[in-house]
């Protein structure tokens, strides 16, 4: 297995080493960089009159640090926490120092059926994120009559898919690649040129849910494993389980 992993930061290197532990073989080439923005004093105070907080990812939580450092008594103790990821989830405990509750599968849909989210008309909610993505979360939550506001904790830039990239992955015979969000799928397809789509699209792609896994089959990725969860723990359980199933196919 020769794997491509497109995961920014320190969670792309991490599932490299993994998959190498493995025997595998793992390129890092992140699709997107993460810049973290700082807050200013009207988002500590909506952040600190908030009934209810969510992270949507772990790079909401490492923005949040700075801010924390230096105004401590911005996180509301009474107020319940929210993780769309277990990963997320835990690293948002270990700042607040309070239980940070998380669906036992990590999508918007999942978060949106827990209960702590049920009956929650004229809540104060706050969601932590990046700029851009989905709008679920917000649009559910408004519908079903909270107060909703953003903060942006860092900034999503993505990076140009060179020619040498491509031509590398190519030397290195990748055979699959490891997609974690529907923009960097989106980014993925549009940054290759036209006469790479059948090479790119004879990959298996690993995808951590059932939403980017269509959207994949959309663009006309045949072989999808859906891993069900974004963590590298997950990914990496995934990679494994399809590590072997091909090796038997070989067999056969």
């Amino acid at each position: 297995m020769r794997v491509l992993v497109t995961r920014p930061e320190t969670q792309g290197i991490e599932l490299c080493a993994l998959i190498e532990k493995m025997g595998g073989y793992a390129l890092h080439y992140p699709l997107i960089d993460i810049h973290l923005t700082s807050l200013d004093s009207s988002q500590l105070t909506k952040l600190r009159c908030a009934d209810i907080v969510i992270a949507v990812s772990q790079y909401a939580v490492h923005g949040l640090s700075k801010p924390l450092s230096t105004h401590p008594d911005s996180m509301p103790n009474h107020a319940i926490y929210l993780g769309v990821g277990q990963k997320t989830a835990h690293e948002l405990s270990k700042i607040v120092q309070q239980n940070v509750h998380y669906p036992s599968v990590s999508d918007s849909e999942h978060l949106l059926a827990m209960p702590e989210l049920v009956g929650v008309a004229g809540k104060r909610v706050v969601i932590l994120r990046g700029n851009g993505g989905r709008e679920l979360i917000f649009d559910e939550l408004t519908k079903r009559g909270a107060h909703v506001h953003y903060l942006q904790l860092y900034q999503r830039q993505y990076r140009a898919v060179e020619s040498a990239a491509i031509e590398q992955w190519q030397q290195a015979q990748i055979d699959t690649m490891v997609v974690t969000s529907a923009e960097q799928l989106d980014h993925l397809v549009a940054a290759m040129p036209e006469s790479q789509h059948a090479w790119l699209k004879q990959q298996w792609l690993l995808v951590p849910s059932e939403r980017i896994a269509k959207q994949a089959i959309a663009q006309g990725f045949n072989n999808i494993t859906n891993s069900q969860g974004a963590s590298n723990s997950t990914l990496f359980a995934a990679l494994q389980r399809l590590k072997t199933g091909l090796n038997n196919d070989e067999q056969k």
